[in-house]
């Protein structure tokens, strides 16, 4: 491609020199300011060779593609005489990563990422429930502990601890609703197949009968129906969907509405009990297992190699596969007993790629990338990271790398103090808010730790200036 000629093109195509008021360049396009928007010409614009597709929203943005952009956008700036990125054009650091990680996900959106992607709506929507209950436990076993039970049995403080209570006990049914609803099956019969985990001594499975248990077949054991945990009632959930939509296919449209649903209940439930159950057990034995080797074997290693591997997971798309782990974590009925120890270690992921910004921005003379950088930083240290990474560290590439491997320290340090959550939700400074309490000096500790990691890794390996004047343009001399 002649990159000259189709700047030319481009400009003639917008109107003129004296019509464009700004450039910039991000990943894929090349935003453009007209002062008159009736003089360009947009059919003209999409026959130029090269030009992908074009965006009018406020600006006009023409599509290249990576690399691509950045070559058009270099000789457009020269033809315009104004410096690329300056200017009413410029798109701000929200935008820009935004679309960059709509690329990413376009790049990583396989069967795998997909699946993970919808087991993450089944808990996302619950997650206002978790936070909220996993807080009033943690602060009111601590109220209990330091108070010696004071408030015990008064009946507003047993109120709101019947609200910690309550969602734990029957997150089981909410998780095997939504599982239900999102793969398009009736979402009450989805609770239906997760109170298969719903731990209640009301239940007629684990009542006696002339002062005998029931037994189950295969095993000859009772039925423990907190065995599976969530995994079985989100397991549950999407066989119910599943057989339901199977069940009604055949089913005539007048028997459709009573036998349906009664047929989807009695052989899930069946098989729910039989299979479903030990395999949800199977699976949460090996989860925690795994994450008992990581925690506890491996130590510092494990808490390293967490932190340090959680964001390149992110833009694989694959963490959303740790959402159900965090809600088991955080369950008081578990075997850490609500305490998450896993989340305070991914969280030092965040502060690498803060540290790795502050060096960015002290160390680069690229003016664009100061303004994004300045603009990422306040809202990567509360714990909002994404604009930080898809618009800075990871489209450089060197900077990503060296902010994981130093946010490995922050991992290190979280595991030394053996940091835990009552909660999840949130990061960064207002993780501070979920971390068990009495920890929240040590984990601002291991925050700084991951801070300085990402900072001196990235201050003296990861920052090379010609790929940021590459990615982000050379300021205008």
């Amino acid at each position: 491609m002649d990159y000259q000629k189709t700047a030319q093109d481009v400009l003639l195509a917008v109107g003129g020199k004296s019509n464009v008021s700004a450039n910039a360049a991000c990943m894929t396009r090349l935003r453009v300011g007209v002062f008159d928007q009736s003089k360009a010409d947009i059919a003209a614009l999409k026959k130029i060779d090269g030009v992908m597709g074009v965006v009018e929203s406020g600006t006009i943005q023409i599509v290249f593609g990576p690399g691509t952009v950045n070559k058009v956008g270099a000789a457009f700036s020269e033809l315009t005489g104004l410096a690329l990125g300056a200017g009413e054009a410029e798109a701000d650091v929200k935008s820009i990563a935004q679309e960059n990680k709509g690329i990413n996900k376009e790049k990583h959106n396989g069967p795998v990422q997909r699946f993970l992607k919808r087991i993450a709506n089944i808990f996302i929507p619950l997650l206002p429930g978790i936070i909220a209950a996993g807080l009033i436990n943690g602060i009111t076993n601590v109220i209990n502990v330091s108070s010696g039970g004071a408030l015990s049995g008064t009946w507003w403080y047993e109120c709101i601890r019947t609200m910690g209570w309550a969602l734990f006990l029957y997150l089981p049914l909410l998780v095997g609703m939504n599982a239900a609803k999102e793969f398009k099956g009736s979402a009450v019969l989805g609770a239906l197949a997760g109170s298969m985990s719903v731990a209640s001594a009301t239940m007629p499975l684990l009542t006696k009968f002339h002062n005998a248990d029931v037994l189950l077949p295969l095993t000859g054991k009772v039925f423990n129906p907190g065995a599976g945990g969530l995994l079985a009632a989100l397991i549950a959930g999407i066989f119910f969907a599943y057989l339901e939509r199977w069940i009604r296919k055949w089913m005539p449209n007048i028997l459709d509405t009573f036998f349906t649903p009664l047929l989807t209940v009695i052989l899930g439930s069946l098989f729910a009990l039989i299979v479903i159950q030990p395999i949800g057990a199977f699976l949460t034995n090996g989860i925690y297992w795994v994450l008992n080797f990581l925690y506890s074997s491996l130590g510092v290693l494990g808490g390293y190699l967490l932190s340090a591997g959680f964001l390149p997971l992110v833009t694989l798309g694959l963490h959303q596969a740790l959402t159900p782990i965090h809600a088991m974590l955080n369950d008081p009925a578990g075997p850490t007993q609500g305490i998450n120890y896993l989340l305070p270690i991914l969280m030092m992921a965040g502060g690498g790629q803060v540290g790795a910004g502050f060096a960015l921005y002290l160390k680069t003379k690229n003016k664009k990338l100061k303004r994004m950088t300045r603009d990422s930083l306040p809202v990567g240290i509360l714990g909002i990271g994404e604009p930080l990474m898809y618009a800075v560290t990871l489209p450089l590439g060197k900077p990503f790398v060296t902010a994981c491997l130093g946010a490995g320290v922050g991992g290190i340090l979280a595991s030394l103090f053996h940091l835990g959550t009552v909660s999840q939700g949130v990061s960064g400074l207002f993780g501070l808010l979920i971390v068990v309490p009495g920890q929240q000096l040590l984990y601002a500790v291991a925050m700084i730790g991951a801070y300085a990691g990402g900072f001196l890794l990235t201050y003296f390996f990861g920052v090379d200036e010609d790929r940021i004047n590459e990615v982000y343009g050379k300021d205008e001399k």
